[in-house]
């Protein structure tokens, strides 16, 4: 079974979402599955539960880069502890006024009378079509061409901040100490590129809320979540084009 024939199959009411984000995400194992908040929330699910519904054929997904680095937030399970904000605050020398992540609160009616309190990691979502890269008049902010992670060059910025207003999740700063724009890369200077197997964050986080590792990778527990059958997975803001690579699902 090809695209075109898996992209008949979804779900009606996502005809919001561009055909090229479409079957992009189909190409990715991923098959769409609706759009929810206005469009700013994407659901996804495993395209292998489609093809399994239909004789059990495979698709074979392509990634652009190798590793393909992402992250899955299992967003039920956060509690708003704040210490993977304070392991990123140590590890990237982050200042008081900045930050790479973030946690945001929303609440959810239960009930007549009752509601529910929902906390959502956010950081950079490393697109692979990236607003912030197309804006930048120096190519200050770019995409690694071997990891995918979208990358600063300090020297280059100019601070003319067009990168943070065209960002889709607010998750960059500007640092007075180096009058440069700054952001998560997935501490790839700081953990990555030593060695080291997972970001800040995750490390510091008790509850295992947010997983870290190579899309690209079958073997991988990024992967096992994202193309789990039967598991839906969303991403956020996705009427925006950006196809990004950090997922959001429930444990």
């Amino acid at each position: 079974m090809n695209v075109d024939e898996l992209e008949k199959m979804e779900n009606e009411g996502v005809e919001r979402l561009p055909s090229l984000e479409r079957r992009t995400f189909l190409r990715a194992g991923l098959a769409v599955t609706g759009l929810f908040m206005g469009g700013t929330v994407l659901s996804l699910t495993s395209a292998e539960k489609v093809l399994g519904a239909i004789g059990g054929q495979e698709t074979v997904a392509k990634y652009p880069y190798s590793p393909h680095y992402s992250m899955v937030m299992r967003q039920n399970l956060c509690v708003d502890c704040q210490l993977c904000m304070e392991a990123c605050v140590r590890t990237n020398h982050v200042p008081s006024y900045g930050y790479r992540t973030t946690i945001l609160e929303r609440y959810r009616k239960t009930g007549p009378s009752s509601q529910e309190r929902i906390f959502t990691p956010v950081l950079c979502n490393q697109c692979n079509r990236p607003p912030c890269v197309r804006v930048c008049p120096t190519v200050a902010t770019y995409k690694d061409k071997t990891t995918g992670i979208i990358m600063m060059d300090e020297k280059k910025c100019i601070g003319c901040k067009t990168c943070m207003a065209a960002c889709p999740y607010n998750a960059r700063y500007f640092n007075e100490e180096t009058r440069a724009v700054d952001k998560c890369n997935f501490c790839y200077d700081t953990r990555l590129s030593k060695g080291l197997k997972d970001t800040a964050c995750v490390e510091a986080c008790p509850a295992g809320v947010r997983v870290f590792g190579d899309l690209s990778d079958p073997a991988s527990e990024v992967y096992s979540l994202v193309h789990k059958p039967g598991t839906v997975v969303w991403v956020l803001r996705p009427e925006t084009g950006a196809l990004p690579n950090v997922f959001y699902m429930n444990a």
